[in-house]
């Protein structure tokens, strides 16, 4: 169903270009799965190519009448969103994915996603071999043209490469619906190979204030709710973390809390109590078996009662600070020091975290940490290893209060056979220009680094 044409649309004072401009590159061009891997570089800078022409996408999108998806069902998917951005208004998203596409999209991948594990393993059960890649991703926040440069300069998914993303697909960009319905595309038609974790912002609450829920009732119009209302669903089912060749550990905030077992009345074995104690000085640092249990189908992760771990993991940081404390930055989650990660990977014989969650904007504010001017940091050396962030949106945030840009870096990590824990980072550069839109949040009055959040809002899951 096409919106309507009165529905409300934060985007109409924005300029639209006299004639539909053609996708950005040929077909050969856009659809190459050559990498950028420098033989013997350990790290390589990319350049987004000049624009090239090439023919309109097929549109609008049928699903498929077997319900199977290709190869260039996907890849004609991705550059249809990409002619829309640069030649419809948002009003008119449903002309090129109906709300009945969505829905079937929307439902295949999310089959799938509820029934993974908290904690994906990606190992030779897996298909991971001795000409495997895995390739992990970390914030993509709705900047969809910079996601396509990502998978031509990375390479497409296929039998021998993998990729993990570490969440937030959605709000600050424009076209958070673009990205995170391109990924589930992936998802579906490589379920083996393409592994979606969740953000922070994969939640009601973030993308009520950051600019998603807007999104996607600006662009399906009445039945904008809806389609909300699927995203949302979706979300839950997205796993925390992976666990790639038993040697690295992935996810997008980090670590998390043990559990205390506490004795009842009755000192009997069965009626042992599990609680999840936020105090401070009971702060015990978490192992897999607790993150496996953790019940993660919440909207908005808890920052208070027994539920305690999918926040921790969705929203903690790391510090210099030895120990585990309270993130009360954030008034959700932990920050943990350098001896947590070392005592982490040392527990579970790992070599490497590799987490997000941090951009330019909020290691602005942690000078105690590195910047995110080349879209990664390794924040912790420690004897077991090593811990890194990664951010992968260059000229974050794509909506700036502040005259001055940052001009960051995105970066993505390739990781390589025989162990997997040896991180090849590739930094690359925002695609420019960008299409012409308008923000769909307050971007001058919401902070930037989701620091004191509003908890009042967020009501935990009982």
């Amino acid at each position: 169903m096409l919106p309507r044409s009165d529905s409300p649309n934060p985007n109409k004072s924005a300029p639209l270009l006299s004639s539909p401009p053609a996708p950005p590159f040929s077909d050969e061009d856009f659809f190459s799965t050559t990498t950028s891997v420098a033989s013997g570089s350990s790290s390589s800078d990319s350049k987004p190519p000049s624009p090239t022409q090439s023919l309109p996408p097929q549109i609008p999108l049928t699903w498929p009448p077997d319900g199977v998806l290709t190869l260039s069902w996907v890849t004609n998917l991705m550059q249809a969103f990409d002619w829309a951005s640069k030649s419809l208004p948002p009003s008119e998203f449903a002309s090129v994915l109906s709300v009945e596409v969505f829905d079937q999209l929307v439902l295949t991948a999310s089959k799938i996603l509820h029934k993974e594990l908290n904690c994906v393993k990606i190992d030779s059960e897996s298909g991971l071999g001795s000409d495997s890649r895995v390739v992990v991703v970390g914030d993509v926040h709705g900047q969809l043209h910079d996601v396509l440069f990502l998978f031509k300069n990375a390479g497409y998914p296929d039998e021998d490469r993998f990729f993990v993303f570490n969440g937030d697909y959605v709000d600050r960009g424009a076209w958070g619906l673009e990205v995170f319905l391109l990924l589930l595309a992936w998802k579906v038609l490589m379920p083996h190979k393409v592994y979606l974790l969740r953000g922070n912002h994969e939640s009601k609450y973030c993308t009520s204030v950051y600019g998603f829920e807007k999104e996607v009732l600006t662009k399906y119009g009445d039945r904008g709710k809806h389609v909300y209302r699927k995203c949302l669903g979706c979300f839950e089912g997205l796993p925390l973390a992976s666990i790639i060749a038993g040697r690295v550990y992935t996810a997008h905030g980090g670590l998390f809390r043990g559990t205390v077992v506490t004795p009842s009345k009755r000192a009997k074995r069965k009626n042992r109590k599990v609680v999840h104690n936020p105090e401070a000085n009971a702060l015990t640092l978490g192992c897999l078996d607790e993150l496996a249990k953790a019940r993660r189908s919440v909207l908005d992760p808890p920052w208070e009662g027994s539920n305690l771990i999918p926040g921790d993991v969705l929203w903690s940081d790391p510090s210099m600070i030895p120990g585990l404390s309270p993130n009360k930055e954030r008034g959700i989650g932990l920050l943990w020091g350098p001896d947590c990660t070392e005592e982490f990977l040392k527990k579970f014989n790992l070599k490497l975290i590799i987490r997000s969650h941090e951009g330019p904007d909020a290691r602005d504010k942690r000078p105690d940490l590195g910047g995110m001017d080349v879209g990664y940091t390794i924040d912790h050396i420690v004897e077991s290893g090593k811990l890194i962030t990664l951010f992968s949106a260059p000229d974050y945030p794509q909506f700036q209060a502040t005259e001055e840009r940052y001009g960051n870096k995105g970066a993505y990590v390739v990781l390589e056979p025989p162990d997997f824990d040896s991180p090849i980072f590739h930094s690359f550069e925002a695609v420019t220009p960008r299409p012409k839109v308008n923000p769909y949040y307050d971007f001058e009055d919401v902070i930037d680094s989701d620091e004191e959040l509003d908890l009042v809002s967020m009501v935990p899951d009982s």
